[in-house]
C-alpha cells in the first residue's frame, strides 16, 4: 500500500483542509456536502458521474450502497445526502479513511455513511450486505481482478447492481506509458474491454454494459491541468511547493497518457442475478 504515495493524487491528503479555510471554513466549522464537492471529488466529472451512479443504483432510503476505494468519501457523502441511502465507504489508506470520516461527521452525515480503513481483497466488504456498489476509479490500483470482483460480488445481494468508472488499454500500451501508469498512476494490470467484461462475468456479474469515457475524460483532464497551472501561483502559497510539483507531475503524466490514444476510460455497468 505505501507504493501507492507515489500518486500526487494521494501525498498531503490534509491539503484539503488548507482549501477549505481558503473559502473559509475553519477546522471545526459544520459543512455541508456542497462546501466539500470542490475538493473531495477525485475522480473524473465530479458530481455529474455521481449523479449516473445514484440514478443506475436506485439509491434510497431502502439501500444500502458500497463505495469501494471511497478516499476521502466524496462519492459516498453525497450519494447518502441526494438519494437517502446508506453508504459504507471502504477505504485502503488509513489517512484518507481518518480525514474522511471526520469530514462526514463534520457534515452530520455520519449516522448514513461508515468508513471502514480495509481491503476489498482481503474481504473487508462483507458477504451479502449490500444492495449496490460503486467504485470509482480505484480498480485500476489492482491487478487481481478475479479476487477483486469475486469478493465484490460477495458483498453484494442478490439481484444488486454495480457501477464503475475505470481505465482500459484501449490500444497497446508502449513500454514508456506502462512505465508512467505503473511509477505515476499506481497501475501495473489494464485489462482491454473484452478482458475486462470476462473478468466481471467470470464472478457472475450479467448484463455488463460498457461505455467508451475516453474522449470525455481526455477533455476532463486536459481542463484540470489547465485550472491547476493557471492557479499554481496561489497553490505554492495554499500548500507546501512539492505537493504542488507532485501534483503537477500527475496531471500532466495522466494529459500524456490519455492523449497517447492507448489509454482509454470506461464506465461499467453490471449486476448480479
Amino acid at each position: 500500500m505505501s507504493d501507492i504515495k507515489s500518486m500526487g493524487l494521494y501525498r498531503n491528503v490534509e491539503r484539503i483542509m488548507a482549501d477549505l479555510r481558503a473559502s473559509g471554513f475553519d477546522g471545526t466549522s459544520p459543512l455541508t456536502v456542497d462546501d466539500l464537492t470542490p475538493y473531495d471529488q477525485y475522480h473524473y466529472e465530479g458530481t455529474e458521474a455521481v449523479d449516473d451512479a445514484i440514478a443506475f443504483l436506485g439509491a434510497g432510503p431502502a439501500a444500502h450502497i458500497l463505495d469501494v476505494g471511497s478516499g476521502l468519501g466524496g462519492p459516498a457523502r453525497y450519494i447518502a445526502d441526494r438519494s437517502g441511502a446508506a453508504v459504507t465507504a471502504l477505504e485502503l489508506q488509513p489517512d484518507l479513511n481518518e480525514t474522511a470520516a471526520a469530514l462526514s461527521d463534520r457534515a452530520g452525515l455520519s449516522a448514513v455513511v461508515t468508513h471502514v480503513n480495509g481491503d476489498v481483497l482481503a474481504g473487508a466488504a462483507g458477504t451479502d450486505q449490500f444492495t449496490g456498489l460503486v467504485s470509482m476509479l480505484c480498480f485500476l490500483h489492482i491487478p487481481d481482478r478475479a479476487s477483486l470482483f469475486s469478493n465484490c460480488a460477495n458483498a453484494l445481494q442478490p439481484g444488486s447492481r454495480i457501477f464503475i468508472d475505470d481505465y482500459y488499454e484501449r490500444g497497446a500500451l508502449t513500454a514508456k506509458e506502462r512505465e508512467q501508469l505503473a511509477d505515476t498512476v499506481y497501475c501495473t494490470y489494464l485489462p482491454d474491454q473484452i478482458t475486462y467484461v470476462g473478468h466481471l462475468e467470470a464472478a457472475g456479474f450479467v448484463d455488463v454494459q460498457v461505455t467508451d469515457k475516453t474522449s470525455d475524460w481526455t477533455a476532463f483532464v486536459v481542463d484540470r491541468l489547465g485550472r491547476f497551472r493557471e492557479a499554481r501561483p496561489e497553490l505554492v502559497e495554499r500548500y507546501e511547493k512539492a505537493t504542488v510539483e507532485s501534483l503537477d507531475h500527475f496531471y500532466a503524466t495522466v494529459v500524456d497518457l490519455f492523449r497517447g490514444g492507448n489509454l482509454g476510460g470506461l464506465r461499467i455497468t453490471a449486476r448480479l442475478p
